[in-house]
């Protein structure tokens, strides 16, 4: 068995939209071929609806354990309204809540739903995993198992999770046009099998005839404990306006110590 002495260095990358952290990764080799050999392995993965700052552990990445637990910077916006089955703009549709009564972002009484909002979302402890993530259930990914139409027959686990700051930045009007337009652009960066017909028929289909129709999206800044999964945080928050919401976009700033 091959041991590497390599001392242990931390690297902080770029993820782009539509990438793996693997693919990130194999970027990173290609552009330094000092570190072809080198295994490196990153420290909290991110979705590839995501991007933003990936930390990569090169050299000896056997107590990679110790930097998991680092606290998390993020700037994402939730646009409501739409419920998909991963919690993200890279989702098959499953619920449309036509029922939303839209906010006027120019009175006080808005102000107060999202001071309200924040406030419970700050007393959130735990959130449950997305079926469309890599948490092992019963010896398989719950990602597998949604896609074996099979997900009703476990329990979906929760993560106990802690937010430490979260802030509403601003909101804003967003045509149906610019969501489709949005969805088709992120879906075109992403490799692999990711149902990306499926998903842009959906897209398609719920927004036809609403091109000119105006959603709201509203953008926020949080620090959460390791393990946060902004995705399912953004599903939380819809229910609690009475309503769905999905994580439009997604961006890490800060791991620990280290910002973008």
């Amino acid at each position: 068995m091959r041991y590497y002495t390599r001392m242990p260095e931390l690297i902080p990358l770029y993820k782009n939209l539509g990438e793996t952290p693997l693919e990130t990764i194999t970027r990173h080799k290609e552009s330094h071929p000092e570190y072809k050999d080198i295994p490196m392995t990153y420290l909290g993965r991110l979705d590839p609806a995501a991007e933003g700052l990936l930390l990569v552990l090169a050299g000896n990445t056997r107590d990679k354990e110790k930097y998991l637990s680092w606290d998390k910077t993020y700037e994402f916006e939730v646009l409501w309204q739409f419920e998909t089955d991963t919690y993200d703009i890279l989702g098959r549709i499953i619920k449309f809540d036509t029922n939303f009564i839209k906010l006027n972002l120019h009175r006080n009484d808005a102000l107060n739903k999202f001071d309200s909002l924040l406030s419970k979302v700050q007393k959130i402890i735990k959130l449950p995993y997305p079926a469309y993530s890599s948490r092992t259930v019963l010896g398989k990914p719950l990602f597998m198992w949604a896609r074996e139409n099979k997900i009703e027959e476990v329990d979906i686990p929760e993560k106990r999770i802690k937010i430490f700051r979260v802030e509403h930045v601003h909101t804003r009007n967003i045509s149906g046009e610019e969501i489709l337009s949005e969805v088709e652009r992120k879906i075109a960066l992403v490799r692999g099998d990711f149902r990306q017909e499926e998903i842009l028929k959906d897209w398609r289909n719920t927004l036809e005839g609403k091109e000119k129709e105006l959603f709201l999206a509203s953008f926020f800044k949080a620090d959460v404990s390791s393990g946060t999964y902004i995705r399912s945080l953004a599903h939380e928050m819809g229910k609690l306006l009475n309503t769905c919401a999905i994580a439009y976009s997604i961006k890490r700033t800060r791991v620990g110590e280290y910002k973008l």
